[in-house]
């Protein structure tokens, strides 16, 4: 019996000849990229009570949430180029270890030291969804790539998105620990499961350079400051000289850093590979996309919890906002799929123009629906939609870009990419929204016109992506674009 695939079927570890169901694959490495990407949203719900919890001030308990952001940017392109030196599977696995050991260490924290400490190991795991996005298109037939590629980008936004009613609905009936505990067990789960049900791609023929250790160094000074100085600007003000020496050392840290990668041979990134137009353009247009859907997660939730008596609060406790958002999850899990198909029929690049156009056309309407719950339930829903359009096609005009053996490290880079426009997102939603505010009773509230432009803003960003996304050249060798 013959098969049309243009690929062998994956073979599992230990040279058994039984295929693995391609099925399984992708459903397996789907779970596991939603349940690394719910740690971003988990804690949403409880910033307010931090304080609270840990008996330590608002400034202090920020470092929570901070952290992630931090570690994260800078492991995932680490952990790429580790999976394409050593393995993609075995960094995988690996990368499991930090996300059950942090949120154990979370579940335990008594004080706020500690669960920066177990947040930051966390962060670690983030690398997960850029390996298994390599891992699908390495076993996959052609055919079945692109939607699974769309389904493990998208699963970003789609973890995000369920996390936050998951995490409103414990946190409000039970303690807020159980949420870190069933983190710990799915990832002890998820890797047992993937260690014996998902093969390792075939081992290509390669030069096995020495890993970049200064490389790593470089990066993570230069983000880390840059990162930092975007996420705190607010907080310590945006001229204060330790804002402006992060930002000038963050500026020099990787300028000396890009010379460095140019020069040493089995760089941590390719910058070479990085600069051509199609990667590039690519990771331009995915820092936007990065801050578009980080934006309406910051933006949304606060409008329907601020009170009714404001006038333009819509009132919703901790869980019915939760419920009212976990349409988005569903729109990213919906339309993966349809992306994919319009991406086998008209290129990866239709699919990303037409994923920033729906983001931008979900915020509009956010805009003129902020009295009503149905409305922006049904925008959030719109706006989900173009996220997951733009997060499925993003890995598709990555790996038709660069060679075999940087895959992984290119989809990491580009990760990074998303990741430095959610800490923007933050960084700037939080400055637009203090600045238009006010103050209600004992608490002080932005504006409605403050949470208008901040949906305004989001609208505008995501129109740029879409005009990025259709400036994206098409690869040599690919002109359909696929």
């Amino acid at each position: 019996m013959t098969t049309t695939s243009s690929r062998p079927a994956p073979l599992p570890d230990g040279g058994s000849a039984t295929p693995v169901p391609p099925n399984r694959i992708v459903a397996v490495l789907a779970v596991g990229g939603i349940v690394v990407a719910m740690t971003q949203t988990l804690v949403v719900p409880i910033i307010a009570t931090l304080p609270a919890i840990f008996d330590a001030p608002a400034s202090d308990t920020s470092w929570i949430i901070t952290v992630t952001l931090l570690v994260a940017a800078v492991s995932t392109p680490v952990a790429g180029r580790l999976g394409d030196l050593y393995g993609k599977k075995k960094m995988l696995l690996i990368s499991l270890v930090p996300l059950a050991v942090g949120s154990a260490v979370c579940a335990l924290a008594t004080t706020v030291p500690v669960m920066v400490t177990g947040r930051g190991l966390q962060g670690l795991a983030t690398g997960f969804i850029p390996l298994g996005i390599s891992m699908l298109h390495d076993l996959l037939p052609k055919e079945r790539t692109a939607g699974a590629i769309s389904l493990m980008s998208s699963s970003l936004g789609i973890g995000g998105a369920f996390g936050l009613p998951f995490a409103a609905g414990v946190a409000q009936f039970a303690s807020w620990r159980i949420l870190f505990w069933l983190i710990t067990v799915c990832a002890v789960l998820m890797a047992v499961t993937i260690w014996r049900a998902v093969p390792s791609p075939a081992a290509r023929v390669r030069v096995r350079t020495p890993f970049d250790y200064v490389g790593v160094l470089g990066l993570s000074a230069g983000l880390v400051a840059l990162l930092l100085a975007v996420s705190k600007g607010a907080e310590w003000g945006w001229a204060s000289p330790l804002v402006l020496a992060l930002f000038g050392g963050s500026a020099v840290v990787l300028l000396v850093w890009g010379w460095w990668e140019l020069r040493t041979p089995g760089a941590l990134v390719d910058l070479r590979t990085t600069a051509r137009p199609a990667v590039l353009v690519t990771n331009l247009a995915s820092v936007l996309v990065g801050f578009a859907m980080y934006a309406q997660s910051l933006i949304l939730p606060q409008l329907m919890q601020a009170p009714a008596e404001t006038g333009f609060g819509l009132g919703q406790s901790m869980l019915q906002m939760g419920l009212w958002m976990a349409p988005a999850g569903i729109a990213m899990t919906l339309m993966s799929p349809v992306g994919a198909r319009i991406t086998r029929a008209r290129g990866p690049k239709t699919t990303f123009v037409l994923g920033g156009l729906i983001m931008s056309l979900g915020y509009g309407l956010s805009a003129l629906a902020m009295d009503s719950l149905v409305g922006l339930a049904a925008t959030a829903f719109v706006a989900s939609a173009g996220v997951g359009f733009a997060y499925g096609a993003m890995p598709a005009l990555i790996l038709g870009s660069v060679p075999a053996d940087e895959k992984a490290a290119a989809n990491g880079f580009n990760a990074l990419m998303r990741s430095i426009g959610t800490s923007t997102s933050a960084a700037v939603i939080g400055v637009v929204l203090a600045r238009m505010s006010t103050t209600y009773g004992d608490h002080t509230l932005p504006t409605e016109s403050g949470f208008r432009v901040a949906l305004l803003l989001g609208c505008g960003v995501a129109i740029v992506a879409a005009a990025l996304a259709a400036a994206i050249p098409v690869p040599k060798g690919l002109p359909d674009g696929r």
